[in-house]
Formats: C-alpha cells, structure tokens, sequence
C-alpha cells in the first residue's frame, strides 16, 4: 500500500517536473504546482503542516513547518536546489520525528532528471 502510494506521488512530482521543466523555479512554485496535481489526482493531503518542537514536554522554539503531508502518514519534503546534500535528507528525517510519523519523500525538483532527485526515508 506504501509502495502505490510512493509511486503515485513520484508520478505527480514527474508531471510537475515534465511541465514546469526543473531547475530554475522556487521550492514554492513547485510546491505548489505539485498540490494542485495531487488534486487532480484526488490524493488527500495538507500543506505547510506546522508541527512542535517539544523539549522534555515544553515547545521550545516556533514551529516546524512541513511542505506537505499526505493522509496524515506521509511527509514530503520539497527542494529545488542542484547540489545533493545529505542535509536534506537529515532534516527529512527530523521533521518526520517531531511529526510522529514514519514515511518520507525528498523531491529535488533541482535536477534535470527528477530520478536524481528523489529519495524515499523509512524510520
């Protein structure tokens, strides 16, 4: 069920990438356009989530900010930068634990094959 869910969403990032072209528009601009192809495609999702950041139970800075959150299970994180950077994933992986959840995916609309760019995070 993960797997097809995984895979329509990459195929909704790959129309936005095909569309839109990739790199040279704002993490926004895709965010965006990849919302809106979601839609489309009538997959539930939220976006800009913000999630606590709790220290021993006291919020202990403003909130993170997730880019979009698919069912409430499934957090995608989006880029649009050319270099990879494991910083992305890193920072993947800690918005996926301050957000109780276990599933993520980095899209990197940054390159020019989308492939390059996507990288699926179990915890």
């Amino acid at each position: 069920m993960q797997d097809e869910l995984n895979t329509k969403i990459i195929q909704a990032a790959q129309e936005v990438h095909d569309l839109l072209g990739g790199p040279g528009l704002l993490e926004s601009v895709y965010e965006s356009a990849l919302c809106h192809e979601l839609a489309l495609r009538k997959i539930t999702f939220q976006r800009q989530v913000a999630v606590p950041v709790l220290y021993k139970g006291k919020s202990v800075r403003k909130p993170l900010f997730l880019d979009i959150v698919i069912d409430n299970k499934l957090v995608i994180e989006i880029k649009a930068f050319n270099l990879d950077t494991p910083y992305y994933i890193a920072q993947l992986q800690t918005h996926l634990h301050f957000a109780g959840l276990t599933s993520g995916i980095l899209i990197n609309f940054g390159k020019e094959s989308l492939k390059d760019g996507i990288f699926c995070v179990q915890k």
